[in-house]
């Protein structure tokens, strides 16, 4: 099984944002920091995840199991639910879920900030390459 770690932050809200993208499994470790631009704290968590899923699919893991964990309750929720009470999110969350069909078996997990750290330490390092 492959274990991808994703994390979004923000430098403000909105403000110059970060995602960090860890990828595990089947004896390889991939890490990604991916400068996003300005925006709010919860758009980064869902780039993170539409980042992530577009690096997967790249890699041809489509056909692997893969479980997607993140620290975000909102795009967990979200994306368990297939809904977004806040528009702003919805063209992100329909990105994502659009994404998701194209593996055999997508999986989606919350896991506490503390088991996410290599993550949230890739997304702040992201931050700081938005202005490079």
């Amino acid at each position: 099984m492959i274990e991808v770690y994703i994390d979004g932050a923000s430098a403000g809200n909105p403000g110059p944002s970060g995602a960090g993208i860890f990828i595990k499994g089947n004896g390889v470790a991939e890490k990604y920091s991916l400068p996003l631009g300005n925006m709010s704290n919860h758009e980064a968590e869902f780039h993170a995840l539409i980042e992530a899923l577009e690096i997967c699919y790249k890699k041809g893991l489509t056909h692997s199991i893969i479980s997607f964990r993140t620290d975000s309750e909102l795009v967990n929720m979200s994306v368990e639910r297939e809904f977004t009470k806040n528009k702003t999110y919805t063209p992100l969350l329909e990105r994502a879920l659009e994404l998701a069909k194209n593996f055999d078996l997508f999986f989606m997990k919350w896991i506490p900030s503390a088991e996410n750290k290599v993550a949230d330490e890739l997304a702040r390092l992201a931050i700081q390459k938005n202005n490079r």
